[in-house]
């Protein structure tokens, strides 16, 4: 059974980087859509970044991008985000998920099957 665990949240100051860690455990396939979403107090969770786990694609939501990078690696079994210059407004609770279906739609919240229990990121003004 394939299961995801984050780590490396915590309280940032603004303008401040931190890097997530998402560790898959069990088998995976190069096929699987792994993605990062968010949820704020009071907020809807949305779509932060995704890639493939070929790590041909990669896409961002606007709000973060030229400020997060996200990647991966096969032989850790393990994906990442890279958040550079964070603003308050990016406090939230972080997912990584997998979409194991293929169903080629990244930023859906439906297309994710497989979810992580989420790391809290504070960024302070």
């Amino acid at each position: 059974q394939v299961q995801l665990v984050e780590s490396g949240g915590g309280l940032v100051q603004g303008g401040g980087s931190l890097r997530l860690s998402c560790a898959a455990s069990g088998r995976t396939s190069r096929r699987y859509t792994i993605g990062w979403f968010r949820q704020a107090t009071g907020k809807e969770r949305e779509f932060v970044a995704a890639i493939r786990w070929s790590g041909v694609r990669t896409n961002y939501a606007d709000s973060v991008k030229g400020r997060f990078t996200i990647s991966r690696d096969i032989t850790k079994k393990s994906m990442y985000l890279q958040m550079n210059s964070l603003k308050p407004e990016d406090t939230a609770v972080y997912y990584c998920a997998a979409d194991r279906r293929d169903t080629n739609d990244y930023a859906s919240l439906l297309s994710y099957d497989l979810w992580g229990r989420g790391t809290q990121v504070t960024v302070s003004s």
